[in-house]
């Protein structure tokens, strides 16, 4: 298995404040990526709106025209405060362009969020926002950034979004592997494009690609160039024997349902009633990397808001979720994450030793629903997938985005996109 500030600031020179900050509009600092300002802001989402629930799992990414968008979040606040959102256009690095706004909106760039509703009898109480993404003129990468008030300056997020032209066909190639170890950990994706439907001036210097796993943006291949070009034929060739366009295979991601509070839900070891919120205990993990691989179906990392209990996503209550890693001490930091921290590695998901009982312990408070997880390590002398192990089996999601570098406008345009999934089941 597998519902936006302008600041004037590139996002190499931008630093973010921390997740668990007071909110102070003085230390805010934007970044053009899935951020979250304030500790309050919670369940941020954006994806496709359609009548299937499973559809949030789906990426962020519209085809032009049909930018059917759904943006959505929880305020972790018995009030409705008054927020507006920005669009901003940015480089095939995600960087901001320098188009004016007019140049890929119709409307002026300051769009109110006026849907909302307050939470029904939770612990916790909320206020549940949620809005559609306006029409652009041009394909391409676009950040939404959610602010208060009038005070453009007063973030508290700010997420990617893409919108894409079909003008190129993409034709899929088997993987070519490497031998040995290389072979049984990573995974890669060939491809060639064929652009007959539209004129591309230069494409060895003027098309990009950027291929991701999972949805994750924390390890992008970008600015991936043809090993080939066929001009007689108008084709591309993505086929590489240098690993260039290699992923680590990873693992099947760990998974827990907290669907129900009626019950434990898969995974779920006990909840612990007598604290307000409860607390989830997830089931005891170990460290998984030497053994063989295993196959079960997941949702790539992602996370589905979901209540059994009374089937209304503002009925939905928010439970600490307690997570153990049973584990000797590691020569680096552990982190738990997945799209539930927007595969960050900050204080929030970063886990503690406990000497005594030899294991890692973190706790998250998240909504109802069905999460996916993984342990990462950050260290100098091992390998971030050090308690997950990598497979070339191990089902993936990737998607590949063709930039084309346009004269007029002065614009990198997404004229290609393709969903591609290594070792479908």
């Amino acid at each position: 298995m597998k519902k936006y500030a302008f600041i004037l600031l590139l996002f190499s020179a931008c630093t973010p404040i921390p997740y668990g900050s007071t909110g102070s509009t003085a230390t805010k600092r934007l970044v053009l990526t899935d951020y979250v300002y304030e500790a309050n802001i919670k369940t941020v989402r954006l994806f496709r709106a359609e009548n299937d629930p499973f559809t949030q799992q789906f990426p962020a990414v519209a085809r032009i025209g049909q930018t059917n968008l759904i943006l959505e979040f929880d305020d972790l606040h018995t009030e409705r405060d008054n927020y507006y959102f920005r669009i901003i256009h940015c480089n095939q690095n995600w960087t901001k362009s320098a188009l004016m706004d007019l140049d890929f909106l119709t409307d002026y760039n300051e769009f109110p969020i006026n849907n909302f509703e307050f939470s029904l009898d939770t612990w916790i109480p909320y206020v549940h926002y949620w809005t559609q993404m306006p029409l652009v003129k041009l394909p391409g990468n676009y950040v939404v950034v959610v602010y208060r008030g009038s005070d453009k300056e007063d973030i508290i997020l700010s997420k990617r979004f893409l919108v894409y032209d079909p003008r190129v066909v993409f034709l899929r190639d088997g993987g070519i592997m490497s031998s040995g170890v290389s072979a049984a950990r990573n995974q890669q994706i060939n491809f060639t494009l064929n652009y007959k439907n539209i004129e591309l001036i230069n494409p060895i210097e003027t098309v990009n690609v950027t291929v991701r796993q999972n949805q994750r943006w924390d390890n992008l291949v970008q600015e991936v160039k043809p090993a080939f070009v066929r001009e007689n034929v108008q084709e591309l060739e993505y086929r590489f024997f240098d690993e260039k366009n290699m992923f680590k295979g990873g693992n099947e991601f760990r998974f827990f349902d907290l669907r129900s509070l009626n019950y434990p839900g898969r995974n779920v070891a006990y909840m612990d009633r007598n604290r307000s919120p409860w607390v989830a205990y997830i089931e005891k993990d170990k460290n998984r990397s030497g053994e063989a691989y295993s196959q079960y179906p997941d949702y790539n990392g992602n996370y589905l808001i979901d209540n059994y209990d009374y089937r209304r996503v503002n009925a939905a209550n928010y439970v600490n979720v307690a997570f153990t890693l049973s584990s000797p001490p590691v020569d680096g930091e552990v982190y738990v994450t997945g799209a539930f921290t927007q595969w960050s590695q900050g204080r929030e998901n970063k886990m503690q030793y406990d000497s005594a009982k030899r294991e890692y312990t973190a706790s998250a408070l998240l909504k109802q629903g069905w999460y996916d997880y993984q342990y990462v390590v950050k260290s100098k002398t091992l390998q971030p997938w050090h308690f997950e192990g990598t497979h070339f089996q191990t089902e993936n999601l990737y998607e590949v985005f063709v930039y084309y570098r346009s004269f007029q406008p002065l614009a990198d345009l997404l004229i290609g996109y393709q969903v591609f999934s290594e070792n479908a089941r």
